[in-house]
């Protein structure tokens, strides 16, 4: 892959007009684009037809996690958007992700078209084992993350969001071929901001990253294409 075929850049802004600001300033070198909570509930699917209209790739991070049941016709929803990527939490469960990669897969079929790939959250990269032991999860965070990651294997899903920190661990356990999206990226002139478990750009990919998502670290910069070139050159 090029380096411009795994920064995913993360439109965290609330109206149509800053992120299709964004898109326009970046398209020539970023090909996908995430689409998170703030984002959509502020313009709903009118922005991803907006961003696909300008030959861009969707990541559609609303991490659903709901009864099987619901997930799976959310995740038909965002497969008849066109979206590149969607997400769930793997703590909804095996039968939940099982329900919703085979929903997916038969609506693209039906459409005639690419399916997206569906991947997991395992464990929010604003979380420390503090915060797991806190909500009555005793294992270490790389123990819990590749359990998670396993159960979404398991259920034929495509790969994992995961932090920086769990990204060596889940390629070597997992394989080559499993898609793991890496968000908690800040280039060493960023912030941390609200992130625990981070990594530089060049670390993330080095340790088997498919995808780095960047968000505030481009998004506010003055200059968003030249923090986006320096991105692209460390990954390079």
């Amino acid at each position: 892959m090029m380096p411009k075929e795994r920064l995913i850049v993360a439109l965290d802004v609330d109206t149509k007009e800053k992120a299709l600001g964004l898109v326009e300033k970046l398209k020539a070198e970023v090909k996908i684009f995430k689409i998170g909570s703030e984002l959509f509930t502020s313009c709903g699917p009118d922005i991803v037809a907006a961003i696909k209209a300008k030959g861009c790739g969707i990541f559609l991070d609303l991490k659903f996690h709901d009864i099987p049941n619901t997930v799976a016709k959310s995740a038909i929803a965002a497969t008849r958007l066109g979206v590149t990527i969607l997400n769930v939490h793997a703590l909804g469960g095996y039968d939940m992700m099982k329900k919703c990669i085979e929903a997916v897969a038969l609506e693209a079929k039906a459409l005639k078209i690419t399916k997206p790939h569906v991947i997991a959250v395992t464990v929010l990269t604003s979380m420390d084992e503090n915060s797991l032991k806190k909500i009555g999860i005793n294992d270490n965070m790389e123990k819990q993350v590749l359990k998670l990651a396993k159960l979404a294997k398991d259920a034929s899903l495509d790969g994992v969001v995961a932090s920086p920190s769990e990204v060596k661990l889940i390629r070597r356990e997992l394989g080559e071929e499993f898609i793991i999206v890496t968000p908690g990226v800040r280039p060493g002139w960023a912030a941390a901001d609200d992130q625990k478990r981070i990594a530089t750009p060049k670390e993330a990919v080095l340790n088997g990253a498919t995808y780095i998502v960047v968000g505030r670290p481009i998004v506010e910069a003055s200059d968003p294409m030249a923090a986006t070139k320096k991105i692209l050159e460390e990954i390079k």
